[in-house]
């Protein structure tokens, strides 16, 4: 009886301790991550109205896929798991080969929205794309600010 209660004390402790602990912050939106994507790249470009609009698309376009596709990965990399902890050949096989195919699709969706927004780009503003990321084309991209594809400031 005593260790039942000592138990559900220390039990209840952590678990509103963990409660305490925890930020009730939500994920930006993908319109809220292009939104500000676009805004930082029209300040550094002076991207016209049509060139918004088409980032704002190409990009949007990007992430809706990347998120599917990192949903995927995960489901990929957990059954990875599961596959080696139980010594499964053709498992790790087949799950290694899915996140290979799906990292493939990662990288084309963002190629793609760069390689259709760089195009829509002037020659002047290419130059200053050019100069946002070490390497050359690609401009501001990466995993920055909590969002796939998004912006170093």
């Amino acid at each position: 009886m005593i260790r039942r209660t000592l138990f559900t004390t220390i039990l209840t402790a952590v678990a509103t301790l963990s409660v305490f602990g925890q930020t009730a912050t939500t994920a930006p939106t993908i319109a809220q991550i292009v939104a500000k994507r676009v805004a930082h790249l029209t300040t550094v470009l002076t991207l016209t109205a049509a060139q918004q609009a088409n980032a704002t698309m190409l990009f949007t376009t990007e992430l809706t896929d990347v998120s599917t596709i990192q949903t995927s990965l995960k489901a990929a990399r957990t059954a990875l798991n599961t596959a080696v902890q139980n010594n499964d050949a053709n498992g790790i096989s087949m799950q290694a080969t899915q996140i290979g195919t799906r990292t493939t699709q990662e990288v084309l969706a963002q190629a793609t929205a760069n390689a259709g927004f760089y195009a829509s780009l002037t020659a002047a503003q290419q130059a200053i794309y050019n100069e946002l990321k070490p390497g050359g084309q690609g401009g501001p991209r990466g995993h920055g600010h909590g969002f796939p594809g998004g912006p170093h400031h």
